[in-house]
C-alpha cells in the first residue's frame, strides 16, 4: 500500500500537472467562490452513462435504422455455413488465416483436396463475417452521433470567447470555470467513447480492431488529464474541430452499403473538403496557439509539454491520412468511382457458386489433389459484386478510411 501511495505522490506531482506556484488543493472545487472548477470525482458519470448510450444505440438499431436498411434492400442474410469438420475447425480456431504450410497436412488427415479446403476456409472466414445490414446500422448510428455531436458542440461553445479567440484558453488558467453545458459535452463526449470500447468486441470486426481499442483508450486518458488539469477549454475545441469530418465519413460509408455509389461519391468528396479544412485548418489554428500564444500568456509547466507534443503529433498524423485520402479521390477521379468500401470491415462476399463446393459428410474426396488450385485473391474489404476496379485500390482504400475514423479526439 505505501509503494502504491508513493508512485500516486510521484505521478500526481504538482510540479509535473500545474503551473508553478498552483496546488491541487488550489483547484479544488470550492476552492474559489468566483470559479467552478472541474472534479476529478465526475470521471466516473461517463460510465454508467455509456450503458444509457449504449441502450440508445440498440433502440435506434433495432427499431429505426434496421428497418430503414431492409426497406433499401440491404442484404441482411449471411453467407451459407460451412461443413462441420472438426479437424479444420481446430486448425482454424489457432488461426483465420490460413497457412500454406498446413495444406497438405490437413488434406491428408480430412481426405479433403487442397482446393477443397481453401474453399471450406474462405467459407469459414465468411461465416464469422456480419451482413451488410449489421455494418449499415453501425455506421448509421455513429453518423447520428457524430451529427448530434457537432451540432451539441456548437451550440456550447457559440457563447464561449475561446471559441471566437483561441487565445481565451490561456487567459485566468487554471482558474476557468466549468459551465453545464460544458460538463455535459465533455461527459457525454467521454460516455460515446466508453461505450465504443465495451460494444467494439461485439461490432463489426475490423483488421485495426487493436489499433482502435488503444485509440478510444488514449483518448478517453487524454480527455481525462485535460479535465483534471482544467484543460477544458482547448480540449472542447479540438472535440468539435475533429466531430465535424467524422459526420460525412460515416455517412459516405453507410451509402456505400446502401448502393447509392454517386451519392456516397459526391458525399466523400464533402469529407474531404471538410476534413482538409478542419483538420488542416482549424487544427493547425489551435496549435499555433497552444504553441507559440500559449507561453506568452501563462507560465510553462511539464503537463503542458507533454499535451502540446500529442496536439503536434496529432497533427503530423493528420498530414499523413489526408495524403492518403487524396490518394484515394485522385484513383478514384481516375477511374470513376469510389474504389472499394470507405473503410474496410474485413469482411469477404463469396458468391455461392465459387465458395460453396459439395461436401459429403463434412469431407469430400478426391484424388486429383494436383490440380488443386492456389487460394482465390479475396479483398478484404470487398463489398458485393467484387469487382475488380475495386479491388484495385482496396488497401489504399481502407488505409485513408481508416485513418480517417482512427483520428484521436
Amino acid at each position: 500500500m505505501d509503494l502504491i501511495n508513493k508512485f500516486s505522490s510521484a505521478f500526481w506531482s504538482e510540479h509535473i500537472w500545474l503551473p508553478p506556484n498552483t496546488t491541487w488543493a488550489d483547484i479544488a472545487p470550492g476552492s474559489r467562490q468566483d470559479v467552478v472548477h472541474a472534479n476529478y470525482k465526475d470521471l466516473i458519470w461517463p460510465i454508467p452513462f455509456a450503458a444509457v448510450v449504449m441502450l440508445v444505440r440498440y433502440t435506434l438499431e433495432r427499431f429505426w435504422i434496421s428497418p430503414i436498411g431492409k426497406s433499401l434492400g440491404i442484404r441482411s442474410s449471411r453467407p451459407k455455413k460451412a461443413a462441420n469438420v472438426p479437424i479444420l475447425e481446430t486448425a482454424y480456431a489457432k488461426s483465420t488465416r490460413l497457412d500454406n504450410k498446413w495444406l497438405a497436412p490437413l488434406s491428408k488427415q480430412t481426405d479433403m483436396s487442397e482446393r477443397q479446403i481453401e474453399r471450406w476456409w474462405r467459407l469459414r472466414r465468411a461465416q464469422d463475417k456480419p451482413s451488410t445490414l449489421v455494418k449499415f446500422c453501425e455506421n448509421t448510428w455513429r453518423c447520428i452521433y457524430y451529427l448530434y455531436s457537432f451540432i451539441f458542440g456548437v451550440i456550447v461553445l457559440w457563447d464561449k470567447p475561446w471559441f471566437w479567440d483561441v487565445k481565451s484558453c490561456w487567459y485566468g488558467y487554471p482558474h476557468q470555470s466549468i459551465s453545464n453545458d460544458i460538463w455535459w459535452y465533455y461527459m457525454i463526449s467521454m460516455s460515446f467513447y466508453w461505450s465504443l470500447t465495451g460494444t467494439q468486441f461485439f461490432d463489426v470486426k475490423r483488421k485495426d480492431f487493436w489499433q482502435m481499442f488503444i485509440h478510444h483508450m488514449v483518448t478517453l486518458l487524454l480527455m481525462s488529464l485535460s479535465w483534471v488539469c482544467n484543460l477544458h477549454r482547448v480540449g472542447s475545441l479540438v472535440l468539435v474541430v475533429h466531430d465535424c469530418g467524422d459526420i460525412f465519413l460515416e455517412a459516405a460509408k453507410l451509402t456505400k452499403y446502401a448502393n447509392f455509389q454517386k451519392l456516397c461519391d459526391a458525399i466523400f468528396a464533402i469529407f474531404t473538403v471538410v476534413w482538409i479544412v478542419t483538420r488542416l485548418g482549424f487544427y493547425p489554428r489551435i496549435i499555433y496557439s497552444s504553441s507559440v500564444e500559449a507561453p506568452r500568456i501563462l507560465p510553462m509547466f511539464p503537463a503542458y509539454y507533454i499535451f502540446n507534443s500529442l496536439l503536434l503529433m496529432l497533427l503530423v498524423l493528420h498530414v499523413i491520412w489526408t495524403y492518403m485520402i487524396l490518394k484515394i479521390v485522385v484513383d478514384s477521379l481516375q477511374k470513376g468511382l469510389m474504389s472499394g468500401d470507405i473503410r474496410s470491415s474485413d469482411s469477404e462476399d463469396l458468391s455461392d457458386s465459387s465458395e460453396n463446393a459439395p461436401l459429403a459428410n463434412g469431407t469430400a474426396r478426391s484424388k486429383n489433389k494436383s490440380n488443386s488450385g492456389a487460394p482465390s485473391a479475396g479483398g478484404s474489404g470487398g463489398a458485393a459484386g467484387g469487382a475488380t476496379q475495386r479491388k484495385t485500390n482496396n488497401h489504399a482504400t481502407e488505409a485513408a478510411g481508416g485513418a480517417a475514423t482512427t483520428a484521436a479526439k
